[in-house]
Formats: structure tokens, C-alpha cells, sequence
């Protein structure tokens, strides 16, 4: 078989795989496309419209926008609840998560017994985990303010106080998310830290702590990075728990700005200023995101770079 033919054979073998590969894919392309892509286009249209569902669009323009950003009553106060649960329950998860999967680094006997009841909580679906500390933090049958009243402590009224409902949504927030995906990305960045590092570390005499501020943390800046890009993400878009355990309340104190969207799209059924609403959230990540990246190249270390 001369070269042309072998060539020519191989370009016809390398034509039917790839056909193939797009059969196989295309149920997710077309999934994709339909559910997820077109949607989004739609929704921009929409925000742009006043849309109630069982009239017609009307075509309004800008005026959404400027309704959200100035005489919107819910919609600032939201959002600042929103930056407020960021701000607080963003580092706290990154360092209890990063704690954890240093501990769970550790070469001890039953390692992956303690991993295992470390991830578990973060296996319990929102709204279960929403209606299970409904209950433990119930002011008076409550199992968290009844331990707290073994020790003479009066236990607070949790969700059902305007002071003490944002701390408690931060909690359940800490016991789902901290054992979680973010504790296992961590431990897989810490086991990717090169043992020699540490070797050179020892002959050199440096001790535990500065071994981990000066090889560990450098080597996993790239997992701290992506945890904390993730972690806002999450944070700012915080809706089950709350609308499940407080619906928002008391006293609005756990309006969070998606609980804003779902109540203006499915209570009100006005799905134009509600796709207004959804699309200054995602205007709010992509800037923050892209802050982030910037920012990066301060204190995140690639090892190939």
C-alpha cells in the first residue's frame, strides 16, 4: 500500500471516529442546547420586557433595569444580605475545609473512616439538611439550645429572631459545606505537594508551621484560587435554606437577592423583571470572577509557570 493510501485510509478512519464521538454526544448537545442555551437567550429578551405569563411580552427596554436599581425597595437591602452571608461564610468554609483536609492528611489508622463521617453531612440534600436544623435550632424543643442549657447557657431564638437568623443560616451553611467538595479538592491539592520539598524543609531545620506557610500553602495556592471562585459563586446565589427554613424571614433578615428573583418569578409571576433580577446576579458573578482572575496573579504559584 503506497503512502497516499495509507494516508488516505487513516483520514477515513479518523473521519468515522469522530462522527461517531458527535453521535454519542449529540443527546447532551441537543439537551444543552435546548434546556440550558436557549432558555438563557430567552430570558435575556425577556428582561428586557414586561412579561406576566398570561399576556404577552411587552417590550419595555431598559426600564426593568433601572426599576432594580432605583426604586426596587427589596432589591439593595438583598443584595447587601446577599454580600453580607458571602463575606462571612466564604472564608470561614475556606479555612475550616482547608483545617480539615490537612487533619485528614495525616497517615493514622482508620484515615478514610474519618473521611468517610467527614463528607457524610455534605451528602444530605439541602432541604433536608434545611429541615433537620429547623428542628435543632427550635427555641424550645430545640436540641442545640437544650445542650446549651445543660451548661447554663440560654440558648437564642435562632431563626426566629431578626439578630440571630443570618448567623444560623451561616451555620448550617459551615456543617454542609466544610467536610464537602471544598475538603476533598483541598486534601487532593495537599497530596499533590512533592514530599521533597519537605524533605529539603527538614535538612534545613525549618519546623511544622513554617513548612506549612511556606511550601504548603504556596503549592495549593491553585486550589485555594478555584475553592474561593466556587465558594462566591455559591454563597451568592444561597437560596434552598433559606426559603425553606425562614421563607426569608423574620423581618426579611434572610432575603437573600435569589429568594428576591424566585419570589418576583413564581409568586408575583412576573417572569420580565425576574429574568431583569437573574441576569444582574450573573452580571455580578462574571465581575467578580473576573476580579478574582486578575488578582490572582498576586498570590497564586503554578509550579510550570
Amino acid at each position: 500500500m503506497d503512502v497516499g493510501s495509507r494516508r488516505a485510509k487513516i483520514s477515513g478512519e479518523t473521519r468515522r471516529q469522530n462522527i461517531l464521538g458527535y453521535l454519542w454526544i449529540s443527546p447532551w448537545i441537543l439537551g444543552f442546547i435546548l434546556f440550558t442555551v436557549g432558555p438563557m437567550l430567552a430570558s435575556v429578551v425577556l428582561s428586557f420586557t414586561n412579561y406576566r405569563i398570561i399576556t404577552p411580552p411587552r417590550w419595555t427596554g431598559i426600564r426593568n433595569y433601572v426599576f432594580a436599581l432605583t426604586q426596587d425597595r427589596l432589591f439593595w437591602p438583598s443584595m447587601g444580605r446577599t454580600f453580607y452571608f458571602m463575606l462571612i461564610s466564604v472564608p470561614l468554609g475556606l479555612l475550616g475545609s482547608l483545617l480539615l483536609a490537612v487533619l485528614l492528611n495525616q497517615r493514622v489508622r482508620g484515615e478514610s473512616v474519618f473521611r468517610t463521617f467527614f463528607y457524610l453531612p455534605s451528602l444530605t440534600p439541602a432541604a433536608a439538611a434545611a429541615i433537620l436544623w429547623v428542628w435543632l435550632l427550635h427555641y424550645e424543643v430545640g436540641l442545640v439550645n437544650h445542650l446549651l442549657s445543660i451548661i447554663g447557657v440560654s440558648g437564642p431564638p435562632w431563626l426566629a429572631s431578626v439578630r440571630w437568623a443570618m448567623p444560623a443560616m451561616i451555620l448550617i451553611s459551615l456543617w454542609t459545606g466544610i467536610g464537602g467538595g471544598r475538603m476533598i479538592i483541598f486534601l487532593a491539592g495537599l497530596q499533590g505537594v512533592s514530599q521533597e520539598l519537605y524533605e529539603a524543609a527538614d535538612i534545613d531545620g525549618a519546623g511544622g508551621w513554617r513548612k506549612f506557610l511556606n511550601i504548603t500553602l504556596p503549592m495549593i495556592s491553585p486550589t485555594i484560587f478555584f475553592n474561593l471562585i466556587l465558594g462566591i459563586i455559591g454563597a451568592l446565589q444561597v437560596f434552598t435554606t433559606a426559603f425553606i427554613a425562614t421563607e426569608g424571614g423574620p423581618g426579611r433578615a434572610t432575603w437573600f437577592f435569589a429568594l428576591h428573583i424566585y419570589s418576583n418569578a413564581f409568586q408575583y409571576f412576573d417572569m420580565g423583571y425576574a429574568s431583569t433580577l437573574a441576569w444582574i446576579l450573573f452580571l455580578v458573578l462574571l465581575v467578580f470572577t473576573l476580579i478574582q482572575l486578575r488578582l490572582s496573579d498576586q498570590w497564586v504559584y503554578y509550579a510550570g509557570s
